[in-house]
């Protein structure tokens, strides 16, 4: 996919471009500049390790404040503690401007770190010295690797009580001797780093207090970038952003050329258009922000104004010599959800933002700047299906449109099937968990009745041991709090996408029923006293009901409709005990994350910027009694 860049490394060259065969004379390298993506397994480091980058290379003055984790500026990352988009930032050091590109670690934002390595000429793989080498840390290393990036590896938190870097490092060979690297490629330099206190050697026996062999190493084994003198302007688009005085802003590296302020450009699109467009303004990353510059060079990674209708993947060139570079291309989304209109009895009444055509707006918005989600329109009236890399990529875009002011109503995520030669082909995850041994039989029976299957199993004698399923993407839907329940908290699960396979049979998603209300109004602790016996419930007295609202978890398989506004009958007769409290059970709020694992096929969460609310498809409940009976009809 991102072969093509390294390949302007190689001398001599040959590149085909739309049919013609062209000789590339030698290439020469900027070293002036160093492109680096820093790539890891999520909270292995890389934002941290950033943040001791600045303090040591001059970004701070002494003495300023400064928040941790600067690069995480959205609220949902700082919430969270990961990083969600990929994001630029520069260092000086020795005089050579190092671009360092700040990548997520979850497996479901993976189109940013391939976005993120179109950008770069090495990467610095961040490795916990106690976990080793997870999932998302061979996914990120295999894209590096096929970019044909130069490779540093970091053996980080060697401070740990827990840490085992000899054998971790060991891990890193036997993962790259799997990824089938060139002998080049295995040939890496490593350190070894506390990222929270910004110390990097190169052994475990060396003593230092800063992170200076770690920049050096960059200058020595990262090469600059490469570029053509022959050949006119060029760059990539690589990413997007906007600004309310500069409207639409290009993010992408120079490929070839240079460029000036005020110039005349052309932007290539998907569709081969040529779009004429000014350079209104030029600007480079200088620490975390923007500075205005007259001129740029090649390798440099820049941000052009001038422009409303830039894509990623579209090519900025001169007018006289126009020429397209290749387009970044990201792997399919395999997850798929469904986002209407809020048709509720409640709906408007928290949200400002909740017509279809102002969520439709939304999501061609974020597709722009996001490539790993597409959108579909069925023929559905107020419906959209979003489709992306993951059930959690698709929660966060949910949570960030909540906040914004929108009102929707969005199913249960589902699997995306391809079909090839009359067979129906499912994604497959690699599973690994990470639990106590006295959890692993429960565990394994679980994840044997979703249809996961055992290819490994290590103990290493400390009482936890690490185990490898293969398994259906659609069983871990849903399986994340029911892991962590039964395994008191402290278990570790995670998962990348392993390829497709052949459909492998049904399975139940949910052995439990809802308790759904039958009419609307207001809770009272009389009504849901006397429900508590039925299941766990999700809501308090008070709350405003309406008929089809799921307000609990129903203890047998099937739903039940309930009156959660049942008022106690008045009399005039007395009795002992008569006028005792009633005491609730405590309940658990609900997130978004929880309810979109919670819900079936038939049911929904309703989404609001003040509230999260589970609900039935179809409200009313005579609709769900016909529809359940024709169905049953079908079926015999």
């Amino acid at each position: 996919m991102l072969k093509w860049y390294m390949a302007l490394c190689t001398e001599p060259q040959t590149l085909v471009h739309q049919g013609e065969k062209t000789t590339m004379n030698r290439l020469h390298r900027n070293e002036n500049i160093r492109n680096i993506a820093i790539i890891a397994h999520v909270d292995h480091g890389k934002t941290t390790l950033v943040d001791a980058m600045f303090s040591q290379s001059g970004v701070f003055r002494e003495g300023q404040e400064v928040e941790t984790r600067v690069m995480d500026n959205m609220e949902l990352e700082r919430e969270r503690g990961i990083t969600i988009a990929a994001k630029n930032c520069s260092v000086y050091w020795h005089g050579v401007k190092i671009n360092i590109i700040d990548t997520p670690g979850h497996a479901d934002f993976g189109g940013e770190v391939e976005r993120a390595l179109s950008m770069a000429d090495g990467a610095i793989l961040l490795v916990d010295a106690s976990e080793g080498p997870l999932p998302q840390t061979r996914f990120v290393l295999k894209k590096a690797l096929e970019a044909g990036l130069k490779i540093i590896v970091v053996i980080n938190k060697i401070d740990r009580k827990d840490a085992r870097p000899d054998q971790v490092l060991s891990e890193v060979y036997d993962l790259f001797i799997d990824l089938n690297a060139t002998d080049e490629q295995i040939d890496f330099p490593y350190l070894y780093a506390v990222g929270r206190e910004g110390i990097v050697m190169k052994s475990l026996e060396q003593k230092t207090e800063n992170l200076h062999i770690l920049f050096d190493t960059i200058l020595s084994e990262i090469p600059g970038p490469s570029y053509d003198p022959a050949e006119p302007f060029q760059m990539l688009v690589s990413d997007l952003d906007y600004s309310d005085y500069l409207g639409r802003l290009a993010i992408g590296r120079i490929i070839n050329g240079q460029v000036t302020s005020n110039e005349s450009l052309l932007c290539i699109d998907a569709e081969g258009d040529h779009l004429p467009l000014r350079v209104t303004k030029l600007q480079t990353y200088q620490g975390i922000t923007f500075h205005e510059v007259d001129n740029a060079q090649s390798g440099d990674i820049v941000v052009l104004s001038g422009i409303e209708d830039v894509m990623i993947g579209d090519t900025i060139c001169t007018q006289d010599a126009p020429k397209a570079l290749r387009r970044i291309t990201v792997d399919e989304p395999t997850v798929s959800m469904r986002i209407t209109a809020n048709n509720s009895p409640l709906a408007g009444r928290e949200g400002t933002l909740v017509q279809s055509t102002r969520i439709h707006e939304r999501l061609k918005k974020e597709i722009l700047r996001n490539m790993a989600i597409k959108m579909e329109i069925p023929p559905e009236k107020d419906c959209f299906i979003i489709k992306g890399r993951g059930e959690f990529q698709l929660a966060i875009l949910i949570e960030t449109m909540r906040r914004e002011g929108f009102e929707m109503c969005v199913s249960r995520p589902e699997v995306i099937y391809n079909y090839a030669e009359g067979k129906v082909l499912e994604p497959i995850e690699h599973l690994f968990i990470d639990c106590g041994e006295d959890y692993l039989g429960t565990v394994t029976q679980k994840l044997s009745i979703r249809k996961g299957r055992m290819i490994n199993l290590v103990n290493h004698g400390s009482g936890r041991v690490r185990a490898e399923f293969s398994i259906p993407s659609r069983a871990l839907i849903g399986y994340r709090d029911e892991f962590l329940t039964d395994t008191k908290g402290s278990g570790i699960m995670s998962s990348y996408l392993l390829g497709y396979e052949d459909f492998r049979g049904e399975f139940p998603s949910r052995f439990t029923g809802s308790i759904v209300a039958d009419r609307r109004g207001v809770a009272v602790p009389y009504a849901l006293f006397n429900l508590e016996p039925r299941g766990t419930l999700f809501i308090i007295p008070g709350k405003e009901v309406y008929e089809g609202m799921i307000i609990g978890e129903h203890s047998r398989e099937n739903d039940i409709d309930v009156n959660a506004c049942k008022m106690k009958k008045l009399t005039n007769m007395r009795a002992a005990g008569k006028d005792d409290s009633v005491m609730l059970s405590p309940i658990t709020p609900m997130t978004l994350e929880k309810a979109l694992q919670f819900i079936r096929e038939d049911e929904m969460v309703e989404v609001t910027p003040k509230s999260i609310r589970l609900r039935k498809a179809e409200l009313s409940s005579q609709k769900r009694h016909t529809m359940s009976v024709a169905k049953k009809k079908a079926a015999c």
